[in-house]
C-alpha cells in the first residue's frame, strides 16, 4: 500500500478542505441548533463533484477512487458531522448500489441527478424489528403482473425526509435455490410513488442537520423495472452496499475525531492555568499525544479498506475494523475533548459538546459496534 497520495486525490482532498473550512465550518454550529438540512451546501457539493465521487464520468460523476472519497468525507465531517452523513449516504449507500446492481436505464436515470446533487438518494432497510438482525425484514413485495406491490415499514432513514429516490429491501421473489420464502430483494423507489408515506423528521442527539424519518408502505405498486439487481439477491446487495458504507462511516468517525483533536488542541493553547497554557501540562499533553496517534491509526485502517475496494478485493473485515476503531476513536476523542475544555466543554457556545453528541452515532449506524466484532471475529475464526 503507498501512504503517497496522487496529484488527484491530494487535489480532491484539497478542494474538500477549502469547501469545509469556508463554507460548512461557518454554519455547522446553526445547522445544529436548527436541525436544518443543509441544502444550499449539499448543493455546492453536487456542484463540485462531492456527491459522486467514484461514479464514472459517463454517468455524471467524479471518476474517482474509494481513498479519493475517503479523504474528501473526513474534511467535510471535519466540518459537519450532518453534511458528512449526507455526503455519505449518497455516494456509498446509493451511488454504489446502483452502479454496482443497476440495469443501464436506471443507471442512466438517476445516476447523473444523484452526482450532480439534482436528486437526492436514502437506503431503507433497517425496520422496527430488524436492525442488527438486517434478516429478520417484515417489509413485503409481492409480484402482481408486471409489477411489484410493497406493503411495510422501514426505521430510522437518514435523508429520507429529502429524498427522491429510495434503494428499499423488502421479502419477495425467490432464493438461491429457486425457492419462494424469506428471500430478500431491492427495489429503487422514487418517493413520489403513490402508497409511499413518510414519518415525522426524528428528534435525534446528533448529526440533527441530516434529517432521518421513518418511512411506510401501503399498497406501494412500482413497476418489475424498480427491481435493482435479480429478485432475492437484495441481502447480498445490501451487505455488499453496507461493506463500502462502512468506510465512509470510518471517515466520517475520523473527521469528527479530528475536529475533536484540533478544537481541544487550539483551546489548550490559549487557555492559562497556574500561570501557563494548559497545553504545558503534562495531563493535557498525554491527552493530545493519544488522541492524534489514535486519529492516525484510524485514518489507516480506512485507508486499508479503501485501497482493498478499489482493487475489487474482498473488504469486508477491513471495513468493519476500520468502522468500528474509527468510530470508539471518535468518541474517546470527543470525550477528551471535552474534558480538556472543563466547564466550557459542557456548553453549546463551544463546538466540542456538539462533536460528543455527533460522535456516538458512529458506534450504532451502518452496524453497531457489536455487530462489527461479531464480523471480525467470525472471519478470524473461519481463518
Amino acid at each position: 500500500m503507498d501512504l503517497e497520495l496522487t496529484a488527484e486525490q491530494t487535489l480532491l482532498r484539497d478542494t474538500a478542505r477549502e469547501l469545509a473550512t469556508k463554507e460548512i465550518l461557518p454554519a455547522a454550529a446553526q445547522i445544529d441548533r436548527e436541525h436544518r438540512f443543509p441544502k444550499e451546501i449539499v448543493a455546492r457539493m453536487g456542484e463540485m463533484g462531492l456527491l459522486g465521487v467514484a461514479v464514472p464520468e459517463d454517468f455524471g460523476g467524479s471518476g474517482m477512487d474509494t481513498v479519493s472519497y475517503a479523504l474528501a468525507l473526513e474534511e467535510i465531517s471535519r466540518a459537519c458531522a450532518s453534511t458528512g452523513v449526507i455526503m455519505s449516504v449518497q455516494n456509498s449507500l446509493v451511488c454504489d448500489p446502483i452502479l454496482g446492481f443497476g440495469t443501464d436505464a436506471q443507471k442512466k436515470r438517476w445516476l447523473p441527478r444523484l452526482a450532480a446533487g439534482k436528486a437526492l438518494g436514502c437506503f431503507a432497510l433497517s425496520e422496527p424489528d430488524a436492525g442488527s438482525d438486517a434478516a429478520a425484514q417484515r417489509t413485503t413485495a409481492v409480484r402482481d403482473g408486471e409489477r411489484w406491490v410493497l406493503n411495510g415499514t422501514k426505521n430510522f432513514i437518514t435523508n429520507g425526509p429529502v429524498a427522491d429516490v429510495v434503494v428499499l429491501f423488502a421479502i419477495g421473489g425467490q432464493d438461491a435455490h429457486g425457492q419462494d420464502g424469506r428471500a430478500i430483494s431491492a427495489f429503487l423507489i422514487p418517493t413520489d410513488t403513490p402508497g409511499l408515506k413518510l414519518g415525522p423528521v426524528d428528534d435525534k442527539l446528533g448529526i440533527r442537520g441530516a434529517p432521518s424519518s421513518q418511512i411506510f408502505l401501503e399498497d406501494c405498486a412500482v413497476p418489475a423495472g424498480a427491481l435493482l439487481g435479480q429478485p432475492g439477491q437484495g441481502f447480498k446487495i445490501a451487505m455488499r452496499t453496507l461493506d463500502g458504507g462502512r468506510i465512509g462511516i470510518g471517515a466520517q468517525a475520523v473527521g469528527i475525531a479530528r475536529a475533536a483533536f484540533e478544537d481541544a488542541t487550539n483551546y489548550a493553547l490559549q487557555r492559562k492555568t497556574f500561570g501557563q497554557p494548559i497545553a504545558e501540562h503534562q495531563a493535557i499533553q498525554f491527552k493530545l499525544a493519544d488522541m492524534c496517534t489514535e486519529i492516525d491509526a484510524a485514518r489507516l485502517l480506512v485507508w486499508r479498506a479503501a485501497v482493498k475496494k478499489d482493487a475489487g478485493l474482498r473488504h469486508t473485515t477491513e471495513s468493519s475494523m476500520a468502522k468500528l476503531f474509527a468510530s470508539e476513536v471518535a468518541n474517546r476523542a470527543a470525550k477528551e475533548a471535552v474534558q480538556v475544555f472543563g466547564g466550557y466543554g459542557y456548553l453549546t457556545d463551544f463546538p466540542v459538546e456538539r462533536h460528543f453528541r455527533d460522535a456516538k452515532i458512529t458506534e450504532i449506524y451502518e452496524g453497531t459496534s457489536e455487530i462489527q466484532r461479531l464480523v471480525i471475529a467470525s472471519a478470524l475464526l473461519k481463518a
